[in-house]
């Protein structure tokens, strides 16, 4: 098993930045792929960014290339999701996944561990 627990989220301007961490516990964390999700009020949750296990292989949704930088510290078993030129509609919790599977990046598939959430609200 592996644990994860997000946080860093909050309420922010338009405009503003957040960093959003996640510890993982459990099991190694250099092994395992991570994810960043999110999901709105009454809407599908989405695939925001991923991070391969090594660090070398990266994803991230269209619309957040370029504001969104997803990075990991693998020796304090942290992954990050730095959000920049935060917009209203970025408004959702956040959750990270981890994924023990070998698998594309671009792929939201098999992320078997999740975290509780952590809620990012942007006032325009």
């Amino acid at each position: 098993q592996v644990q994860l627990v997000e946080s860093g989220g909050g309420l922010v301007q338009a405009g503003g930045s957040l960093r959003l961490s996640c510890e993982a516990s459990g099991r190694i964390f250099s092994n395992y792929d991570m994810g960043w999700f999110r999901q709105a009020p009454g809407k599908n949750r989405e695939f925001v960014a991923a991070i391969s296990r090594g660090g070398d292989r990266l994803y991230y949704l269209n619309s957040v290339k370029g504001r969104f930088t997803i990075s990991r510290d693998n020796a304090k078993n942290t992954v990050y999701l730095q959000i920049n030129s935060l917009k209203p509609e970025d408004t959702a919790v956040y959750y990270c996944a981890a994924r023990r599977i070998l698998a594309s990046m671009e792929s939201d598939a098999r992320y078997d561990y999740w975290g509780q959430g952590t809620q990012v609200t942007v006032s325009s």
